[in-house]
């Protein structure tokens, strides 16, 4: 070969597409930890679905882009209506998932929120069901689901262990697309060469940029961003069906491939095998519809707030947040705050509620809430302090904590004790303590949708594993149209 021509030799696949193809097609689920975790992860995910859509902003982007398109055996949104195509489908349920930002959360070198992944899962597991039955054949059941839940998690969850996307400007939603489409591939029979070929698109893709995430730029395409990942992860599988042929060095390629273009010639790393450590250790974000990484800071304002109430906010001097450097990194902010999206990654604005209130809910990033002129005043007396031991343990795979700490100095001189919380209630930790407040969450949620009747019958079907478990998912999906 000379040094004019490139080679056009077809190199064998990269090993992850492959690690990743071989493990979502062939690996058996055997832990009944992360079967019956995964069963709490699809009631809070939906359920967060369905408290979405009590806001507008929300339900004005759901529904067919053409009115009156009609979808044979189309997808079911839960809490609606509407009839959709499986790509549009799996954007709707992805979009209304993620909306609050009150979903499960992994935290690593990248973080994310791993179902996200269910907009694709049962997009996919409604439409295929609906047309297995249309000709007699069986439809999947929910522990298909449950399965696509575990490995979605997993893949997004060791993928984010060691390679930082957020370092070179990359979205997380990234790993949404790559686990949605491994798992999507899965559901849908395609064989090994195909997924393999499908999940080389999803790399081929350009990825989303972190940058309505951060300010100056904080904005509502946050809450609808996985939706359009875990949808077009579908739309991949299905390009892929139709005969699309994949691209095999699409990460190492030289030049060409993810690894130059897009991560700056760092090497992507799996650091462990596939199994289900993810969903075993899920976060879930039980108490507080705030960015994961403030969770605990809400939770120590909430100890503080009635000592602080008696003395008066008026007198507060000061207010230390000891916080880890992530934490620092995407959610400590000054400033005006443009939208409810742009308040919900300020942990300066997210303590200052839970410090006046002694809560936090979603309304509280509403602009009638954060018009209050002591919000901005609190704001503006925190100083953000880092514990190099908080940034420490939160990396470190026995720990994962995600610590804060909050103490209060006043204008007489003194001062509350330093509040600290390690580890928030949706943590493995604490799952004990955490699973009841979820399952309260619930049916909160599905209250804000469905009769007590049709709310006693999903809870009581989601509370029994193994019924479950049979259960056909488009018998599922029928319990969730809106009444």
């Amino acid at each position: 070969m000379t040094g004019n021509v490139d080679s056009n030799v077809r190199p064998d696949p990269d090993q992850i597409l492959v690690k990743i193809a071989d493990y979502v097609l062939d690996k058996n689920i055997e832990s009944k930890e992360a079967l019956t975790t995964a069963r709490y992860c699809l009631m809070d995910t939906l359920g967060c679905g369905l408290l979405a859509l009590t806001f507008d902003d929300c339900k004005n982007l759901l529904g067919p882009y053409v009115e009156n398109t009609n979808v044979p055996n189309g997808v079911r949104v839960p809490g609606t209506k509407h009839i959709l195509d499986p790509v549009k489908g799996a954007w709707d349920i992805g979009a209304i998932i993620r909306w609050l930002d009150f979903n499960d959360t992994w935290l690593a070198a990248e973080w994310g929120h791993p179902s996200d992944n269910l907009g694709g899962i049962l997009s996919a597991a409604d439409f295929i069901s609906q047309q297995n039955i249309a000709v007699g054949k069986p439809g999947l059941t929910m522990h298909d689901v449950l399965i696509s839940m575990i490995k979605a998690h997993e893949i997004q969850g060791i993928l984010a262990l060691e390679n930082s996307f957020n370092r070179v400007g990359l979205d997380h939603v990234v790993l949404v697309k790559i686990a949605s489409t491994a798992v999507v591939a899965s559901l849908f029979g395609l064989t090994k060469e195909e997924t393999i070929a499908a999940l080389s698109q999803a790399f081929v893709d350009g990825q989303s940029l972190r940058t309505y995430r951060h300010a100056p730029n904080a904005g509502p395409r946050k809450s609808w961003a996985a939706g359009d990942a875990t949808s077009r992860a579908l739309q991949l599988v299905l390009l892929t069906q139709k005969g699309q042929i994949g691209y095999p060095s699409a990460i190492s390629a030289p030049t060409w491939g993810f690894q130059d273009v897009l991560f700056k010639g760092q090497e992507l790393r799996l650091p462990q095998e596939f199994d289900s450590y993810v969903m075993e250790n899920i976060l879930f974000k039980i108490s507080y519809p705030a960015e994961f990484h403030a969770q605990t800071a809400v939770e120590a304002a909430v100890i503080l707030h009635p000592e602080t109430k008696d003395k008066g906010f008026d007198n507060i001097e000061k207010i230390v947040i000891t916080t880890h450097e992530s934490a620092i990194r995407i959610i400590s902010k000054e400033g005006h705050l443009n939208n409810p999206a742009d308040r919900d990654h300020c942990i300066q604005y997210m303590t200052a509620i839970g410090l006046l209130k002694g809560n936090l809910i979603a309304e509280d990033y509403e602009d009638d809430v954060a018009s209050d002129p002591l919000i901005d005043s609190l704001r503006s007396k925190m100083v953000i302090e880092e514990d190099p031991r908080y940034s420490k343990e939160y990396l470190e795979a026995d720990k994962r904590s995600i610590a804060n700490a909050i103490q209060i100095y006043f204008s007489d001189g003194s001062f509350t004790d330093k509040v600290e919380v390690e580890y928030p209630i949706g943590h493995k930790r604490r799952r004990e303590e955490g699973i009841p407040i979820l399952i309260e969450k619930f049916k909160t949620n599905l209250a804000t949708q469905f009769s007590n009747s049709r709310l006693d019958e999903i809870n009581s079907l989601c509370l029994d594993q193994s019924t479950l478990e049979k259960t056909v998912v488009s018998d599922f999906m029928n319990l969730l149209v809106a009444e």
